[in-house]
């Protein structure tokens, strides 16, 4: 079994996941992928990741919605969400935090401070 962290990367843009699976696992972390906000919900609820990055601008549901449901369930609210996404206005970011992000990062993001981000959550110290 391995020890490594599982984090679900919940974007609809193909590219853009390809390049944070490649930053994570070059960071000892096991990725997980999902294309829209429904396969991202079911993949969180069934695969329970350490870490989630999700992006608020998804098909099929929103990350907002996806963020509220997961926080919401009593299995699934401990589990850290970093909002990653192109919405840079003071009331995304508010709206990010409402529903119970953890974090929100705007694109184009800083890798650094990004893998920051990711250490800090998962070890507990955000």
């Amino acid at each position: 079994m391995s020890d490594k962290k599982k984090i679900l990367v919940v974007d609809d843009e193909p590219d853009f996941r390809m390049m944070l699976r490649a930053r994570l696992e070059a960071n000892n972390y096991e990725v997980s992928e999902a294309e829209d906000g429904a396969v991202g919900l079911e993949k969180a609820r069934n695969t329970k990741p350490d870490l989630i990055i999700l992006d608020v601008m998804l098909p099929k549901m929103d990350g907002y919605k996806v963020a509220r449901l997961l926080k919401f369930d009593e299995k699934h609210r401990n589990i850290p969400i970093v909002l990653l996404t192109a919405r840079s206005q003071q009331s995304d970011r508010e709206t990010g935090m409402a529903v119970g992000a953890d974090a929100y990062l705007t694109k184009p993001h800083n890798p650094e401070d990004m893998l920051e981000i990711v250490a800090k959550l998962l070890a507990g110290k955000v």
